[in-house]
């Protein structure tokens, strides 16, 4: 979580005028207790009126709130139209996040503009995604964060099968399917994979480090330089 969220997340906790202990907020954001105590400071330095000390907890003064959120229309149907894609298209747990988003949205904008959020006809059908598919995806983009070595049982075009220790760099969603891409320590080159045609997906317990030609980064160019992805580097 990023410092900028997690300080977002303090404040939402102190709201109502509870006492909350170092110890419960370092918890529920999975930091230690000095971090927690290290961020309260920077808020109180910035005007937020909490009031309180370690060992005992903290209360924040009533009459501070945050500013509700002004999105123009335009950003409104984006948003709600992206969550409503997510929530269709996407893992299991992005799914649950982009419900979960759109409550938070609705409840912090003025009243006009909740108007507008529900007046958005923008909708996405979810009845093509598999369970198996939305779970490999959660699993993919978690191993992309972490940056975990995983081993997938992937089948390609010809049905050829061969099991792949790979490390995972990004997402795509294609408009009717998901892709990962990857460096393949079989091939020794990037690959992209079919979402659907990985049978099996192995959390080796290792990750990868950062190393120059194998990075993001660097299949972009690769990318740029062929004027798109070439078939040779493809494993669809």
């Amino acid at each position: 979580m990023r410092r900028a969220d997690r300080l977002f997340q303090i404040v939402q906790h102190l709201r109502g005028g509870r006492l909350v202990t170092a110890a419960k907020l370092a918890n529920h954001l999975e930091v230690s207790e000095r971090t927690i105590y290290r961020d309260i400071a920077d808020l109180q330095s910035t005007g937020v009126p909490i009031d309180g000390e370690a060992g005992v907890g903290y209360i924040m003064r009533e009459g501070f709130d945050l500013p509700p959120l002004m999105f123009t229309r335009d950003e409104i149907v984006a948003l709600v139209a992206g969550a409503r894609m997510t929530r269709a298209w996407g893992g299991a747990a992005m799914a649950r996040a982009a419900e979960e988003a759109l409550i938070k949205i609705e409840s912090v904008l003025p009243i006009d503009r909740r108007n507008n959020l529900n007046a958005v006809e923008i909708h996405a059908p979810s009845h093509r995604m598999k369970q198996n598919d939305r779970e490999m995806i959660d699993a993919l983009e978690r191993a992309c964060d972490k940056r975990q070595i995983i081993e997938i049982v992937y089948t390609n075009a010809k049905g050829e099968q061969t099991n792949r220790p790979v490390h995972p760099l990004g997402l795509w969603f294609w408009g009717g399917g998901w892709t990962f891409v990857g460096w393949c320590e079989l091939r020794e080159d990037f690959r992209m994979f079919r979402i659907d045609r990985i049978s099996k997906f192995i959390d080796t317990g290792s990750q990868f480090k950062v190393e120059r030609g194998k990075t993001l980064r660097d299949f972009y160019r690769q990318m740029e330089e062929c004027g798109e992805i070439p078939r040779t580097q493809c494993s669809l």
